[in-house]
């Protein structure tokens, strides 16, 4: 009984959040893209964002003073391809390296030595991938990620540790990422985080929405302000203000929030 009582409240509680953020002057909703607009798959290119999640995100982009964007782990022609959105959605690609903003090209600029690096990276990683089933590699551009999501618990923890430890030996300052089934590699440091704080002063928002289900997604979480919102999908352990169970409840969300915001 107590746990009913606690969702409830729950769900009193973002309403309320939700009515005081959509009477917000300029509006920005941040959202990932696997596991909190769409389910999780397999194959990765064969993911798309919920019907109902779509149509509440292309509400929002209707509303006055209002702007979205995805944040995402995947690289920005990835993402371009399964998000499959308006041009007026702002992207940001490989936790913060790409930006898709107001024109149509996405900006990174990588210099020689982290060119050098992406080199002798792809060669590392696609020596661990080649001795293991169902392990494979993601290019970005700038490293790579390591999928594992239909290996055996056994190899993917191999390819896990051996990455790893043969990265570290011949590449210093590489950043590493782990999220869900994946193990992400950048000659570039950059965090969700801060491309969500990118996004908030080139959008001039007064309050912003967050959401998104996996561990990278913490550094967003972690520079919202008090007038923010933070939405974590799924389960996981997380600082966001609130919880939703999965994609299906997230898009209840976002829709919700269209309503409220073209009443205000």
């Amino acid at each position: 009984m107590s746990d009913i009582l606690d969702e409830v409240d729950e769900a009193q509680a973002l309403v309320a959040k939700l009515t005081e953020l959509a009477a917000t002057e300029q509006l920005l909703v941040a959202l990932d893209f696997d596991g909190t607009l769409a389910p999780e798959v397999d194959d990765p290119q064969h993911a798309r964002a919920l019907p109902e999640a779509r149509a509440a995100v292309l509400k929002l982009l209707a509303l006055p003073g209002t702007r979205v964007a995805l944040i995402s782990g995947r690289a920005m022609d990835s993402l371009e391809h399964v998000a499959n959105l308006p041009d007026s959605v702002l992207l940001v690609g490989s936790h913060g390296v790409e930006f898709r903003l107001d024109t149509p090209d996405a900006t990174v600029n990588l210099d020689t030595a982290e060119l050098e690096q992406v080199d002798v990276l792809s060669e590392l990683l696609e020596d661990v991938a080649a001795g293991l089933d169902q392990v494979w590699i993601e290019p970005k551009p700038a490293g790579f990620a390591l999928h594992t999501r239909l290996a055996t618990e056994r190899d993917s923890r191999i390819a896990h540790l051996q990455a790893l430890s043969e990265t570290r030996a011949e590449i210093a300052g590489l950043t590493v990422r782990e999220g869900k089934n994946v193990l992400e590699f950048s000659v570039r440091s950059a965090t969700k985080g801060e491309a969500l704080l990118h996004l908030k002063e080139y959008a001039k928002a007064t309050a912003v929405l967050y959401a998104g289900d996996d561990v990278t997604d913490e550094d967003a979480f972690a520079v919202l302000g008090s007038r923010d919102v933070g939405l974590k999908s799924g389960p996981g352990k997380t600082i966001a203000e609130f919880r939703v169970a999965d994609p299906r409840e997230v898009a209840g969300v976002l829709a919700l929030l269209a309503d409220l915001r073209s009443k205000a």
